[in-house]
């Protein structure tokens, strides 16, 4: 804008807005001609003189052909006018060489200023200033690009780094993506994770949630110790089983019946990873083995589990938990001491067909008189359904677990020895974490599957503190988790106290084990969600990869016009609208309608 007003005359050229006008009118305000024939009054400040006329019609103001660029090097890094740049470059001072020059000191390249002041810029700041246009210009004509791949859902191999930024909102690492942005979408994890497969960025079956959730998805690459040298009590004479899922990568517990004797041997990978060893703090770091249906990503270093697993060498090292147990179901003479042991692996379905034979016999006896006991005490019977998910050479597999008396054998036994070493704990004033779970609002024994979920629902989760208090769900007075070092961090750390105890050196103290609870807990937590919203994801795979699949499901609990339906086949919950009444544990035939994996939602139809 100039520093001083000037009325400009009738018929003049004057600059509105960037926009060539034509004056057409003079008063307080001035009417002025627009491209187009649109008229506008305007006050005097909001227009700056280019020409004082006679301009007809704007459609005079043609592209002229003139000697610009001589001028500029003549003028370079001085100063002039609009006239005196229009004279020389023109060898006239007209409307149209007038708005001529001035689209040059608009285009801010060589020329910039007023119309009074133009300075007329050196050639060093002009050849940057070019190359700073073309570099701009290049960016936005790639960034062009890109989005149209994208819209093709043809992303190109170099494309791969600069989608990073979606991934990470995806993941929710981040809050915003410009690309997600310009795309048209939300910015949330769900929604890029839906734009990742819309253009072909990710395969549609990615599964984004253990990273999203902040669960570790790189085994451990540290060196392992030696086992070192100590006093172990040899059991190798008595038999010992580890019963487990057929597959099983990291069998970390045992049975032996040693007459009225029951030892449960747990894998010692105490002797292995020591309090504060750089294991240690990586397996709290992460707090669990994570298990997804795509695999296993364990908390532990492989060579960990090879030489300490039981059963996968000749003999095992073990920290091993000897009880007797009496008439009415209580645990009595508890021992706990390291072992070697002889180990013989077996599956579920292998000792199902065996019940009836010794020494699983004497040991569903043995395991039967606690359960008992646990049930007296107010144990939760649920037995809503269970499925395993699988995703083996493609394919993605789901298979109901059965409900086995050899598996409820094994998990009794388990329980059992996380009493034994609560209640060996508390005698001996060792800090350790003890698992608790206040009862449910509702005592009512569940017997159906509307009860049951009902049931579930109303258990608060199991917290680890350490003060010993009742676990409600398990019918233990007291109870700690002592039997998966393998693969959970709370056991190794019960293990690691009572070895300590053994040696006769100080365990940690109460300030150190619940500094240590809490880290470790926090890791866990988004491990365990992690694993369940991948088997979500990977059950919606399943039926989205099924479009044609009907089944059963079960009426769970009833909402506003919905209903909450159970699919025991899939252990899948979902909810569904019902014109018609239904009650609880109505069953309905059910069809697949649409999946939404970025949601990670389904919709379900009732078949007639």
């Amino acid at each position: 804008m100039p520093t001083h007003q000037v009325t400009p005359p009738l018929d003049s050229l004057v600059l509105y807005k960037t926009k060539p006008a034509r004056v057409i009118a003079l008063g307080e305000k001035i009417e002025i001609e627009l491209e187009g024939g649109q008229t506008k009054r305007v006050r005097p400040k909001d227009i700056e003189l280019l020409h004082p006329g006679p301009l007809r019609r704007l459609s005079e103001l043609v592209p002229l052909a003139g000697e610009l660029n001589a001028a500029w090097e003549l003028l370079e890094g001085g100063e002039t006018t609009l006239r005196e740049l229009a004279e020389l470059a023109f060898d006239d001072y007209t409307p149209v060489s007038a708005w001529a020059v001035w689209q040059q000191v608009a285009e801010g390249l060589a020329f910039v200023g007023t119309p009074d002041a133009i300075q007329v810029r050196s050639r060093e700041v002009v050849e940057r200033e070019q190359a700073e246009r073309a570099a701009k210009e290049a960016a936005e004509r790639d960034w062009r690009e890109f989005l149209a791949r994208l819209a093709a859902a043809r992303p190109a191999p170099e494309d791969v780094p600069r989608l990073g930024e979606v991934e990470r909102l995806a993941l929710g690492q981040s809050e915003h993506s410009r690309i997600l942005e310009a795309l048209g979408h939300p910015q949330t994890p769900e929604s890029a994770h839906r734009a990742l497969i819309q253009v072909g960025h990710w395969p549609e079956r990615h599964n984004p949630h253990p990273l999203r959730c902040g669960a570790p998805m790189a085994d451990i690459a540290l060196p392992v110790p030696e086992l070192n040298e100590e006093t172990r009590l040899d059991l190798t004479h008595l038999p010992a089983y580890a019963i487990d899922d057929e597959g099983n990568q990291d069998p970390d517990d045992a049975l032996t019946l040693d007459g009225d004797r029951l030892w449960v041997h747990v894998a010692d990978v105490g002797a292995l990873v020591q309090p504060d060893s750089e294991l240690e703090r990586e397996a709290r770091a992460r707090g669990s083995n994570l298990y997804l249906p795509e695999g296993v990503v364990n908390m532990l270093p492989g060579l960990v589990t090879e030489r300490l697993g039981l059963g996968l060498q000749e003999v095992s090292p073990a920290l091993s938990f000897a009880m007797r147990c009496s008439a009415d179901g209580e645990i009595q003479d508890i021992e706990i001491h390291r072992t070697w042991v002889r180990v013989t692996r077996l599956s579920y379905e292998f000792v199902e067909q065996r019940l009836n034979e010794q020494p699983f016999v004497a040991l569903r006896a043995f395991t039967d008189r606690f359960r008992t006991r646990r049930f007296a005490q107010g144990a939760s019977r649920l037995a809503l359904p269970e499925v395993s998910v699988r995703v083996e050479d493609g394919r993605v597999s789901i298979r109901p677990l059965p409900r086995l008396m050899s598996r409820e054998l094994v998990t009794d036994a388990m329980l059992m020895a996380g009493e034994a070493a609560a209640r060996f704990c508390l005698e001996h004033e060792i800090p350790i974490p003890f698992a608790v779970q206040p009862p449910p609002d509702s005592t009512e024994e569940s017997t159906d599957l509307a009860s049951m979920y009902a049931r579930r629902r109303g258990f608060k989760p199991t917290r680890l503190v350490l003060e010993p208090d009742r676990h409600a769900s398990l019918g233990l007075e007291h109870y700690t988790r002592a039997t998966s070092p393998l693969r959970r961090y709370s056991d190794l750390l019960v293990h690691q106290q009572l070895r300590a105890w053994l040696d006769g050196a100080p365990p940690l103290d109460r300030a150190s084990v619940l500094e240590r609870i809490g880290e470790a807990e926090q890791s866990a937590i988004a491990v365990r969600r992690g694993e369940r919203l991948s088997n979500q994801h990977w059950k919606l795979v399943y039926l989205k990869e099924n479009p044609g699949w009907k089944g059963q499901g079960v009426v769970v609990a009833l909402e506003e016009r919905r209903a909450v339906i159970l699919v025991p086949e899939l252990a899948l919950e979902t909810r569904l609208r019902v014109r018609d009444a239904v009650t609880l544990n109505q069953p309905l035939k059910i069809a697949v309608n649409e999946v939404d994996l970025a949601d990670l939602s389904a919709s379900f139809r009732l078949l007639g």
